[in-house]
C-alpha cells in the first residue's frame, strides 16, 4: 500500500501554529490539498501568506469552530476551493490548568468544548460530506479522520484534570467514530502524542531551564519530538497505507507511557 496523500484534500484544524501548521505543510508537501483552518485569522495569514492562491492547493480558512455555522462554512469552501474532502485532521486543542477543588476554576467545561466537542461535530459533518460523496462507489476507502490527543489521557495531576479528561474523551470518542463510521469505509484514528517542540513548549523551555532536563529524564529516546514527526504518523493514518486500521491510539511519545507518572507540566 502507499503512503501517498497525493492529490487528496485534506482540512486540517488548529493550523495557524503548531503541530496543526506542521501537519498541514507536510500535507502540502506531500501533493495533498489543504484546507487550514484556525481562529487566528493574523496568524494564518503570516504563516501562509503568498501560498494562498485561486488555483494552488493551499486555502485558509478562520473562524471559530465551536459554532455550528462555522463549521458549515468550512465545509462549505473546501467544496467550492476542491470539490471534495478525503481527510480531516482535528488538530485544533487547547490546554488550560486546573483547580481540581473549584467548581469555578476546574476548567473542565471549556477543556470538552474545545478538545471533544469540536472535533466531534466536525467529524460528524465531514463524514456526512465524505459518505455523500462516494454514493455509487461501492469499493475503496472513502475518508479519513484523525484526531490529536495526548498521552495526558493516560499520564495525569491535579492540575491537569481539564485537559486529561478532554484527552480521554477524545480518545473514546474516536473509538466510537471509528465502529460507527467503518460501514461507510471511513476509518477514525488519533495520534496521541507527548512534548514536542511548538512554540509553546519553547516558550515554556524559555521561562523554566529545569523543564527540558524534566522532559528528557522521563522519556526513554532521551529528547523531545519535532512537530514532523507527529505529521509523519498522521500521514500514515491519513494514506492508504493504514486501510485496514481504525479505532487506534497510536503515541508518539519517545517511551514516555512506559513509565512512571511524570509532572504534569509536560503535555
Amino acid at each position: 500500500m502507499s503512503f501517498s496523500i497525493s492529490g487528496k484534500t485534506a482540512i486540517v484544524t488548529g493550523a495557524a501554529n503548531g503541530v496543526g501548521l506542521a501537519i498541514g505543510r507536510h500535507f502540502v508537501d506531500g501533493g495533498a490539498n489543504v484546507m487550514f483552518a484556525d481562529m487566528d485569522e493574523a496568524g494564518l495569514s503570516k504563516e501562509l501568506g503568498e501560498a494562498v492562491e485561486d488555483e494552488g492547493n493551499v486555502r485558509m480558512f478562520a473562524g471559530d469552530l465551536r459554532q455550528k455555522l462555522t463549521i458549515a462554512n468550512l465545509l462549505s469552501a473546501t467544496i467550492d476551493a476542491f470539490d471534495q474532502v478525503d481527510i480531516l485532521v482535528n488538530a485544533s486543542r487547547q490546554v488550560m490548568m486546573s483547580d481540581p477543588l473549584d467548581p469555578e476554576g476546574d476548567n473542565v467545561e471549556k477543556m470538552l468544548q474545545q478538545n471533544l466537542m469540536t472535533s466531534l461535530r466536525l467529524s460528524q459533518a465531514i463524514s456526512k460530506r465524505m459518505i455523500k460523496q462516494a454514493e455509487g462507489r461501492e469499493e475503496g476507502p472513502v475518508g479519513s479522520i484523525i484526531n490529536l490527543s495526548s498521552i495526558a489521557a493516560r499520564r495525569t495531576s491535579p492540575e491537569m484534570l481539564a485537559y486529561s479528561v478532554s484527552s480521554a474523551a477524545l480518545d473514546q470518542m474516536t473509538r466510537s467514530m471509528a465502529v460507527a463510521l467503518a460501514s461507510e469505509r471511513i476509518r477514525v484514528n488519533a495520534v496521541a502524542f507527548g512534548s514536542v517542540m511548538s512554540a509553546s513548549l519553547q516558550g515554556a523551555l524559555q521561562a523554566n531551564t529545569d523543564f527540558r532536563d524534566d522532559i528528557i529524564d522521563h522519556t526513554p529516546l532521551a529528547r523531545i519530538a519535532s512537530p514532523g514527526e507527529v505529521s509523519d504518523a498522521v500521514q500514515y493514518l491519513a494514506s492508504d497505507a493504514s486501510n485496514f486500521v481504525t479505532g487506534q491510539i497510536i503515541t508518539v511519545d519517545g517511551g514516555r507511557t512506559l513509565l512512571d507518572p511524570v509532572s504534569a507540566a509536560a503535555h
